[in-house]
């Protein structure tokens, strides 16, 4: 079951002319980069860095 704002976007994109198409697209992708999923592996690389960089880790 779709949602009120599922409905709301899908009808939008449907009235978009097809030259802003991938604009949408490619705005889609970049909030999907953004999700909080994603965030947590960044926050996570930064993090392990610090481990990472080691003298030890280079020998492994």
């Amino acid at each position: 079951m779709q949602t009120e704002y599922e409905k709301v976007v899908l009808k939008k994109i449907k009235q978009l002319p097809p030259l802003y198409l991938k604009e949408v697209l490619d705005f889609m992708d970049f909030l999907t980069s953004k999700s909080p999923q994603n965030e947590a592996l960044l926050l996570s690389e930064k993090s392990l860095a610090k481990d990472w960089l080691l003298p030890e880790e280079d020998e492994a």
